[in-house]
C-alpha cells in the first residue's frame, strides 16, 4: 500500500458547483472508508478515529454543507447532504466504500444505504434513531458567539427529522450493518433495537456508560466492535 507521511490531509473538492473540504488519512490504496460527522460539528471530529482506522483503510472523512470548510448553500435537508455524498464518491471514482455516520450523519448513511445500496460495502451507525415522540423537535435559540457552521442548517434539519421516507425504508438495507448507541439512555436502547429488528443483517451494539458522542467520550469502547464488524 501507498503509505503517505503525513496521517490527515486537509482537501478541497468540487462538487455539483459547491466547494466542499474533507480529510484524507490512511494508506491511499487502502479500501475507501467514508465518514459522516454530527449535525453542528465537521470532519475534524473523526480524527482520533481515523488515525485507528487508517491502519486498514483510506479515512475520508467529509465536512458536510454548511459545516467545516464547506459551502455554506440557500437550502439544507438530508436528500441534499445525500446527493453531496454521491457526488463526493463519484469524484473520487469510489465504487464501493464502507460508510460511517453519526447523529445526523447516521441519517445521511441510511438515506444512502436505501437509495444506493450498490455503493456501500459496510455500514456503521453511531447514536441515531427514529423520532421518539410525534411533536416536532424543538429549534434552539441562535447563540451569539461565532459558530463553525451555518445556522440554518440547524433548524432545516431538525425541521426535517419527523419525516418517515429514511425509517420507513429500513428494511431496504441489506448490506452488512453495525448500529452503536451510547448506553445511557433507556429510550433509545429501545429505539435502536427496534431499528436492528427491521435491518436484515444489522448487530447493534451498546456502549454502556456514552452519551451521544460515542467516538468522542469512550473511543477505546467504539472501536473494539467497530474493528471486529471491519475486520480489523
Amino acid at each position: 500500500m501507498e503509505t503517505r507521511i503525513n496521517q490527515t490531509e486537509v482537501k478541497q473538492i468540487e462538487l455539483n458547483g459547491q466547494t466542499f473540504k474533507y480529510r484524507d488519512s490512511g494508506d491511499l490504496s487502502a479500501p475507501p472508508l467514508v465518514a459522516l460527522h454530527a449535525l453542528g460539528e465537521n470532519a475534524e471530529s473523526w480524527d482520533k478515529a481515523a488515525a485507528e482506522l487508517g491502519k486498514k483503510y483510506r479515512v475520508l472523512a467529509l465536512d458536510q454543507r454548511g459545516h467545516g470548510g464547506s459551502a455554506r448553500t440557500i437550502t439544507y435537508s438530508i436528500e441534499l447532504m445525500c446527493e453531496d455524498l454521491l457526488h463526493f464518491a463519484d469524484a473520487l471514482e469510489l465504487e464501493k466504500f464502507t460508510l460511517i455516520g453519526h447523529s445526523m450523519g447516521g441519517i445521511v448513511s441510511y438515506l444512502f444505504a436505501e437509495t444506493y445500496p450498490e455503493r456501500i460495502e459496510r455500514l456503521i451507525i453511531e447514536d441515531i434513531v427514529p423520532p421518539l415522540e410525534d411533536k416536532p423537535k424543538e429549534i434552539p435559540d441562535k447563540p451569539s458567539h461565532p459558530l463553525l457552521f451555518d445556522w440554518l442548517v440547524i433548524p432545516s434539519i431538525l425541521g426535517q427529522y419527523h419525516e418517515p421516507e429514511w425509517w420507513a425504508r429500513l428494511t431496504h438495507i441489506t448490506m452488512p450493518t453495525l448500529i452503536i448507541g451510547g448506553g445511557s439512555s433507556k429510550t433509545s436502547k429501545n429505539k435502536m433495537q427496534e431499528v436492528s429488528e427491521l435491518i436484515p443483517n444489522c448487530e447493534l451494539v451498546m456502549i454502556e456508560g456514552a452519551g451521544h458522542f460515542v467516538h468522542d467520550e469512550n473511543l477505546a469502547a467504539f472501536l473494539v466492535p467497530v474493528k471486529s464488524f471491519l475486520n480489523i
